[in-house]
C-alpha cells in the first residue's frame, strides 16, 4: 500500500510530464521519423508510449548534486535519426523553462523549479508530502 499524499504527488507530477510532453510534441513532432515500433503521436493511453518523445521523472537521493534530491527529468527521442546535438540543447533549455512555467500550477502550495544539475534537468525544492 502506498501513502495517499504519495499518489497525489505523483498524480501532479504526471500532468507536469504530460503537459511539457504536449508542448515539445507541438514543436518537434513532426521534425523527425519515428521509431518503426513507436505508436504515433495520441494514439495510445499514455503520452510516454506514443509520439517522438518518451519524457520520464524519475526521483534522486540528490548524491554529487548541487541541488541535492530532486526529480530527475529524462527527455528521451523514440527516433532512429541523429538528433543533433545544438537540437538537444535547445530541448534542454525549453524543457527547463516550460517546467518553470507549469510546475506553479500543478504544484502551486510547494517552491519547485527546475534547473540543469550537470548534464541533466531536475525539479528540486519542496518535494515534503505535507501540503498536498
Amino acid at each position: 500500500m502506498r501513502h495517499p499524499k504519495l499518489e497525489i504527488w505523483e498524480k501532479r507530477l504526471k500532468g507536469v510530464i504530460d503537459e511539457l510532453d504536449e508542448f515539445l510534441e507541438s514543436i518537434y513532432g513532426g521534425k523527425y521519423r519515428l521509431h518503426p515500433a513507436r505508436a504515433r503521436r495520441g494514439t495510445t493511453s499514455n503520452k510516454a508510449h506514443d509520439g517522438l518523445f518518451d519524457i520520464v521523472a524519475s526521483f534522486s537521493i540528490g548524491a554529487g548534486s548541487k541541488y541535492g534530491r530532486g526529480y530527475i527529468v529524462d527527455v528521451d527521442f523514440a527516433t532512429l535519426e541523429q538528433i543533433p546535438q545544438k537540437t538537444i540543447d535547445e530541448i534542454r533549455s525549453i524543457t527547463i523553462q516550460k517546467l518553470n512555467e507549469i510546475l506553479p500550477k500543478y504544484f502551486p502550495e510547494k517552491r519547485l523549479r527546475a534547473d540543469l544539475d550537470g548534464n541533466v534537468v531536475k525539479i528540486h525544492g519542496d518535494l515534503s508530502l505535507g501540503e498536498l
